[in-house]
């Protein structure tokens, strides 16, 4: 266990955090169990928080699969700091053990296992990236730990007592473990473990409560199930919604380029979050920011300006955010001064997918397929600001581009319509 030092600060106390749930709830798509009505504070988390004689254990596990988190991953990790201002202990699990496995939740094929080293790698840049997010300096306000410390330590008797808690029809019902079997997909034992483990994280730390996204319910119901076989009181279960990236598309995902990461520099998440399409922004200040949602602006661009100053100001201060706000407004100005005259180019004369540089070539800004991809490598094409650096950006549909503009050097512009 381990906390990090720093200077005290001041926190509400359980009793004046817990007189109303609005924090509870912004953002939350369940709460489960949910039994308003239940005299059994067990089963109903607002009274378990408004009775409790001590703070609540809240539980966020992380694999560190990869070097760098992204804004839909901080989703979570917003709530935990909610629980640790209303005077409870998160437990922040790094899944050292876990990560080696890493969780089949949504995967079509096995995932690729890690070795000790990339692992720990990992763990260490997640933690410096989360600094902004949790309260890593008050006591008794977060624990750290690491699954290696119990998992490790399993011998073939407890590992076979966890096995018996589960049928495999249950693990079929598991999302992705089913449609991969239908598919004949390989479906391998060490996979079923995983679930397993990560309930038997809540048993090793006595969670109250454990966060996670819409699609980690099986996994910790999982862990409700082991606290009851070994004879603790079953733990909450929050979700809150997988975050749909800024194509407006697909939920956010670094493969995929539709994200916002948390190392990212300032003017760089400036520029990403201004473009966020309109149908997004109301998801993105309930997810992302703490700010009243009924005093917005009516005007999408001033919400869009908004939300982009908000978010860059929480993770890298509000004197960075503002100059990246001024520089963003410079670079576009720089470009062009009235939007209004870029031509317009309609993507219903291209065959999706596509590749950038076919566009490109489409789109008549550039003479071939061959001078677009020159064009790339050279730095001189822009998304709505952006420079694109990859040669072979392919879009899947023609959504993800309409009303960007789309520029090669200083000069050439064109707007992306349907």
């Amino acid at each position: 266990m381990t906390q990090s030092p720093g200077e005290t600060k001041v926190q509400p106390t359980i009793d004046s955090a817990v007189k109303n749930f609005t924090w509870l709830r912004r953002g939350v798509s369940e709460i489960f169990p949910e039994q308003v009505a239940s005299d059994d504070l067990l089963e109903n988390l607002e009274k378990r928080l408004t009775d409790t004689h001590r703070p609540l254990r809240v539980k966020l596990g992380i694999d560190p699969t990869s070097p760098d988190i992204h804004l839909g991953h901080s989703i979570p990790y917003r709530k935990l700091r909610a629980f640790q201002d209303a005077g409870h202990t998160a437990v922040l699990i790094i899944g050292d053990f876990t990560a080696r496995i890493g969780d089949p939740t949504g995967k079509s094929e096995v995932r690729r296992q890690l070795n000790e080293e990339m692992v720990a790698q990992n763990a260490k840049t997640y933690l410096e990236q989360l600094r902004p997010i949790l309260d890593f300096d008050t006591p008794g306000r977060l624990e750290v730990r690491y699954n290696s410390e119990w998992l490790s330590k399993l011998d073939l008797a407890k590992i076979l007592e966890l096995l018996a808690t589960m049928t495999v029809g249950q693990m079929l019902a598991k999302e992705g473990f089913a449609e991969r079997y239908a598919q004949e997909n390989p479906i391998y034992l060490h996979e079923f473990l995983y679930p397993i483990m990560q309930g038997y994280d809540s048993v090793a730390v006595e969670a109250d409560v454990e966060l996670g996204g819409t699609d980690q319910k099986f996994n910790i119901a999982v862990g409700r199930d082991l606290q009851r076989h070994f004879g603790f009181p079953p733990q909450f279960g929050v979700l809150m919604p997988i975050l749909i990236g800024t194509d407006g598309v697909q939920k956010m995902s670094k493969s995929l380029g539709n994200y916002v990461g948390l190392s990212e520099d300032p003017l760089t998440m400036y520029s990403k979050l201004e473009k966020t399409p309109d149908h997004l922004l109301k998801q993105y200040f309930e997810l992302l920011t703490d700010l009243p949602l009924d005093l917005l602006p009516e005007n999408p661009r001033d919400r869009q300006k908004l939300l982009a100053l908000n978010i860059v100001s929480q993770y890298h201060g509000q004197e960075a955010a503002a100059k990246a706000q001024q520089t963003a407004m410079s670079l576009i100005q720089g470009a062009t001064t009235d939007t209004s005259t870029v031509p317009e180019f309609s993507l219903s004369q291209v065959e999706f997918p596509a590749k950038l540089f076919y566009i490109l070539s489409a789109s008549k800004l550039c003479k071939s397929s061959s001078d677009a991809r020159r064009q790339i490598q050279g730095g001189a094409v822009r998304i709505d600001g952006d420079r694109i650096t990859q040669l072979d950006l392919a879009f899947e549909k023609p959504e993800q581009l309409y009303d960007k503009v789309l520029q090669v050097g200083k000069n050439k512009f064109v707007r992306l319509v349907p």
